[in-house]
């Protein structure tokens, strides 16, 4: 399994240089400087991702699945057994990050991080399980800190074998009924941010059922007591083995020079803990949209990340990353594809 601190220690800064180099060429591109809006500047910080104009062809995303010991306390309007029931609708194609990830071209990896369930031995499946979801955290801790460390490190290791395969960027997904619960959680203790006002209805609670929620919530952390200044006591604490996951997939790519387009709350939870762990990841990510759970947005400004998108999703899956990955390509493509002034007066000779 890939080391954690090694994986740290590989991530560097974005290529300055490289950066310079596509300002320019965007900056001669036959059209009016600018004109291309945030298009521009997305294929600017690619380059410097790449330390190179990017070619985008393999694409994937990697949509990781756990259940969650706080559903006990009836903090979702969905039973935990749905996480398992979507799945299989993954592994069937059917799903919504299936279908926009064929618009975008990429592939879905989907990966078992800790069901409740024992799920059906698939080819298209990855079963990673730390254990059958994690513990109630009003309870105690979610998981051990030996837990919360394996789950980052599969990330890693899973990142690490999609690199094998061939990837040029990648996209965060999750899949987990009540995983909203432990995002808000996370986001609390490392934002600072209050429980009430980040705290949202995940899959459709009324307001009867969101405030039992941010109660739930309130508890967790005052029974806990994360350290928000060690993001694996927070992860181990209050999030889940997806959210782990998606860490070491966000720490793999950014020492591997993968630009990561990260989905909604769930990825932003994971997003959190990975810049926590390693800041210089900041630069690798591109956040795809702003989701309607409100934490989001707090998420995001903390990471200093604008959205691309704002198109009221709370779907999860990496469905807003299939959308992200789109522009990215179009970005990267216009810059490599599109003629320059200076061509065009060289034919003029």
């Amino acid at each position: 399994m890939s080391g954690l601190n090694q994986t740290i220690s590989a991530i560097d800064p974005i290529d300055l240089d490289a950066m310079e180099n596509a300002r320019i060429r965007q900056n001669d591109l036959i059209k009016p400087q600018g004109s291309l809006g945030r298009l521009e500047e997305l294929s600017i910080r690619l380059s410097g991702i790449k330390k190179k104009f990017p070619r985008l062809e393999h694409k994937a995303i990697i949509t990781m699945a756990s259940d969650h010991g706080v559903t006990a306390q009836r903090v979702s309007a969905y039973p935990k057994e749905i996480t398992a029931q979507m799945v299989y609708t993954f592994l069937s194609g059917k799903g919504g990050i299936n279908v926009l990830a064929r618009l975008a071209g990429a592939r879905v990896i989907v990966v078992d991080m800790g069901v409740a369930s024992e799920l059906r031995p698939s080819p298209r499946l990855i079963s990673r399980k730390i254990a059958p979801g994690t513990r109630d955290m009003t309870q105690g801790p979610a998981m051990t800190l030996k837990e919360a460390k394996k789950s980052v490190e599969t990330g890693i290791d899973i990142l690490k074998g999609e690199c094998a395969r061939g990837l040029d960027i990648v996209g965060t997904g999750d899949m987990g009924i009540g995983n909203t619960t432990p995002s808000s959680a996370i986001c609390s203790a490392i934002t600072g941010k209050s429980v009430a006002e980040i705290t949202g209805r995940g899959a459709g609670l009324n307001d009867e059922q969101l405030s039992h929620k941010i109660d739930v919530i309130q508890r967790a952390l005052k029974v806990n007591t994360p350290n928000a200044a060690d993001p694996l006591d927070v992860l181990a604490k209050v999030g889940g083995f997806e959210i782990g996951g998606l860490t070491g997939i966000i720490l793999g790519a950014a020492a591997n020079r993968i630009p990561v387009v990260i989905d909604g709350f769930v990825s932003g939870a994971a997003a959190l803990i990975a810049a926590a762990l390693s800041p210089g990841v900041k630069e690798y990510l591109i956040a795809s949209h702003l989701s309607a759970e409100p934490g989001h947005k707090a998420m995001l400004e903390h990471l200093g990340l604008n959205p691309l998108l704002d198109l009221g999703l709370r779907l999860g899956e990496g469905t807003g990353a299939a959308l992200g990955i789109f522009l990215a390509e179009a970005a990267a493509r216009t810059l490599i594809e599109m003629g320059t002034f200076s061509e065009s007066l060289k034919g003029m000779r």
